[in-house]
């Protein structure tokens, strides 16, 4: 008798109702307990679907439940110094200089989106959930509004995906905070998840990458909370720990709890505002940055080969009594722009005040190729410069022959 046969013989399993399978499952869940020595915990209440202590809505939509957050904020919001509204006024050549993403360039900032997930993990895999979606975008009258969708149930997630499809195709750009590595890739798996078309492709500003660029010289890290507080002097007050975002969803799936969702919640309304605000201050960096900070605007314009706001952002620096590092970025930009000139002068004035071999190799190149005095140019050779043994003796070699032909 084959495998089949004997299968036959067994007979179809009779279905169990439901009721028969919870039984067991409470059977099993008191016995787990005796053996763990620990009480049987009471049955959790399912969540509440009314939802009364969060400032949601439940919209039915084509796609099932929607549960979301409208609130237009007022024209004079601001987060610290910097009006929210005034990233309507940001100049996207300069969001796409910052950005060196030349595809940001010609985007409307009145017509960007703003977004920032909270989510069930943090790795991004299939499993991880955006459970709760923070968006914000301006209106006619160019007034913000904060959008907020909530994931009551895993369940219903093609609706808050839906939604946010929405509102990016409308939108000129998506404007995150580390969204490039994490929430627009997480969105892109969940829609895959739920068998849903691709999002449509906007040009992406992702502000963790301009922060690093701008703020790296002064901030030891570029948390969202640090640039509200040491950038935009702003200090939010009692917040969660973002480790703590995953585990207070748990909790409300499983007690009903909504209290544990209240202050994630807050949160999230806070990063996006906070986003906005800071488009604002670099949708116009001279004015509105920190005077140390102009350095690392002076490189970034660099980066960018804008050489002329190079050069502006660097005397900006120099003139606002930042120190070395001013001197070093306007000197080497000087250089970059062939005004050699600025550049000696720079280079001259860096090697009095500090003992750097990387400041004495410009130099000797200067003295070498722009004054023709390999003698200032090999003295300074001999004191070190840094280089590899082997470019050290060629250009040590080559000063030598110099000084002997007498050029």
């Amino acid at each position: 008798m084959d495998l089949r046969d004997k299968l036959g013989r067994l007979g179809s399993p009779v279905p169990r109702p439901p009721e028969a399978r919870e039984a067991t499952l409470d059977e099993l869940r008191d016995k787990m307990a005796a053996i763990l020595g620990r009480p049987v915990a009471p049955p959790r209440p399912p969540a509440d679907p009314a939802l009364s202590s969060l400032p949601f809505a439940r919209v039915e939509t084509e796609h099932g439940a929607l549960y979301e957050r409208i609130e237009r904020l007022a024209p004079s919001r601001h987060v610290g110094r910097m009006p929210v509204d005034a990233a309507t006024a940001a100049s996207d050549e300069l969001l796409a200089l910052l950005a060196l993403d030349p595809g940001l360039a010609g985007v409307d900032p009145k017509r960007a989106l703003y977004l920032d997930t909270e989510t069930t993990g943090l790795g991004g895999g299939a499993g991880v959930l955006a459970f709760l979606v923070g968006l914000l975008w301006f209106d006619a009258d160019d007034r913000p509004v904060l959008e907020q969708l909530l994931l009551r149930r895993p369940g219903e997630e093609r609706a808050l995906l839906a939604r946010v499809e929405e509102r990016l195709s409308a939108a000129s750009a998506v404007v995150t905070y580390n969204g490039k590595s994490f929430d627009l890739p997480l969105l892109a798996t969940r829609r895959v998840m739920n068998k849903l078309s691709p999002l449509p492709s906007r040009p992406h500003l992702d502000l963790l990458h301009v922060a690093r660029r701008l703020h790296r010289r002064r901030l030891s890290a570029c948390k969202l909370t640090t640039l509200e507080s040491e950038v935009l002097g702003f200090v939010r007050g009692p917040d969660i720990d973002g480790g703590e975002v995953a585990a207070r969803y748990g909790h409300y799936l499983r007690s009903g709890d909504e209290s544990a969702l209240a202050a994630v919640v807050e949160h999230n309304a806070w990063d996006v505002v906070t986003m906005a605000a800071l488009v604002g201050l670099y949708g116009e960096p001279m004015t509105t940055l920190h005077r140390e900070d102009l350095v690392d605007l002076a490189r970034t314009f660099r980066r960018a080969r804008d050489l002329d706001r190079a050069r502006d952002a660097a005397e900006a620096a120099v003139g606002s009594g930042v120190g070395p590092d001013a001197l070093r970025v306007r000197g080497e930009i000087a250089k970059a722009r062939g005004d050699r000139a600025r550049a000696l002068a720079d280079f001259e004035a860096l090697a009095a005040d500090v003992d750097e071999p990387a400041v004495r190799l410009e130099l000797a190149k200067l003295y070498e190729h722009h004054v023709k005095e390999p003698v200032r140019a090999l003295a300074l050779v001999e004191q070190g410069t840094g280089e590899a043994p082997e470019a050290l003796e060629r250009r040590r070699a080559r000063l030598t022959r110099k000084i002997a032909k007498g050029k």
